[in-house]
């Protein structure tokens, strides 16, 4: 293999590869279209604040991981990897439909409820993503195939943020074109899906334990006892908390404090992903192929101290509202404020690639499925506590 772009011609990689750039481009469409619908139409569907409706949908979003995470991670260990993927394709094709009489009876409840299942299909998918890698690669892939894939997420996030923002927008038929095109989107996921060869289960014996707090204990249990996996996945948990509470606040910042329309929320949450994607891509390059766990450290040495520059960093006082791009880049301090928010996005992919890559490598394969439904379960807690910050 020359690059990690040779794994692309590989059937054991592409469909994979596929199946999870549409199912992260699939949730940001729906997610990010209900936000700024929310954000710019609070009112005609509930008297709760902006703010506070923002933060519930992304608590709705994260809350299954915290749930479900512990039930999902054994089935992931006990079937058959590339059947569990279809299922959960065919889940997201259902999910969709849900969504789409949410948003034309105009039923916020309904719309959340979506929201809600999309973090369910996402939770039962993300065991079996990762650890279907160490079966499909070799050790020396991983770090290529972890940067592919964090890579497609995360450009599936900037291309889905940008495309349900510009949707949902357009005069009297954005929310009909929404629905039609997570439906869609959710089909074509379960095509790729087809194609993806068979992974055998890693514990086949398992018995279902539907009792969520103790198979979260042992499954937490699983990864504590080995204390390299364990501390990679609290170094997770802190970029995740991290991660989480900039995007809950992007909305609102860019409405309230920049004087922004719904492109300038795109544009903010655009260059957060789309430098996550380039760090995740420059990954594989700058460690040649090991598991270099330095990039850590000092990824997030550079994230906290950009972060801390982005307070210095203020916008220009302005009573305007609703600015475009054009207005909104006739001040050079945005300008500052996008390449910052692009760096803190490379540090980001530079630091999450070596992990996903050292607890794939370390853990038990026997158990690996579940080690990564305890790292969900973990993130989703600090992300969680992320929201409610947020709120408070």
């Amino acid at each position: 293999m020359n690059n990690q772009f040779d794994l692309l011609k590989k059937r054991r990689f592409l469909p994979l590869f596929l199946t999870q750039f549409l199912g992260a481009f699939n949730d940001n469409v729906y997610k990010n279209a209900l936000i700024i619908l929310l954000t710019f139409q609070t009112a005609s569907y509930t008297a709760m604040s902006v703010s506070t409706l923002i933060n519930l949908a992304g608590g709705l979003f994260i809350i299954p991981f915290f749930l479900f995470s512990a039930t999902f991670g054994q089935y992931a260990d006990k079937m058959e990897k590339s059947r569990l993927i279809r299922i959960t394709k065919l889940l997201e094709i259902t999910i969709t439909i849900l969504a789409a009489i949410g948003f034309f009876s105009h039923n916020l409840f309904i719309m959340m409820l979506a929201l809600f299942l999309l973090g369910v299909q996402a939770t039962l998918f993300g065991p079996v993503k990762y650890s279907i890698l160490p079966q499909q690669l070799k050790s020396v892939e991983l770090v290529g195939g972890n940067g592919l894939i964090e890579m497609g997420t995360f450009v599936a996030i900037l291309v889905g943020t940008i495309l349900g923002g510009v949707l949902i927008v357009i005069p009297h038929v954005g929310v009909e074109i929404v629905s039609a095109t997570v439906f869609c989107i959710a089909v074509a996921g379960y095509f790729c899906s087809r194609f993806i060869p068979n992974a055998p289960a890693a514990d086949p014996s398992i018995k279902i334990n539907w009792n969520i707090v103790t198979q979260t204990c042992k499954n937490i249990k699983f990864a504590h006892g080995n204390k390299t996996v364990f501390l990679a996945i609290l170094a997770q948990s802190w970029f995740w908390f991290y991660g989480a509470f900039m995007l809950y606040q992007t909305p609102n910042y860019a409405k309230t404090v920049l004087g922004g329309n719904e492109h300038i929320v795109t544009l903010l949450l655009a260059m957060f992903s789309l430098g996550i994607g380039a760090g995740a891509m420059l990954c594989e390059r700058i460690s040649k192929r090991t598991i270099e766990i330095g990039l850590v450290p000092l990824s997030a040495i550079f994230i906290s101290i950009l972060t801390a520059d982005l307070f210095y960093l203020e916008p220009v006082a302005t009573h305007a509202r609703n600015l475009g791009l054009g207005a909104f880049f006739a001040h050079g301090a945005h300008i500052g404020l996008c390449v910052e928010l692009f760096l803190i996005g490379i540090f980001s992919g530079l630091y999450n690639v070596p992990l996903y890559a050292l607890i794939q490598d370390r853990s038990d394969p026997a158990h690996l499925s579940r080690i990564i439904s305890a790292s969900n379960i973990i993130n989703a807690l600090f992300m969680v506590f992320a929201a409610v910050f947020a709120i408070v």
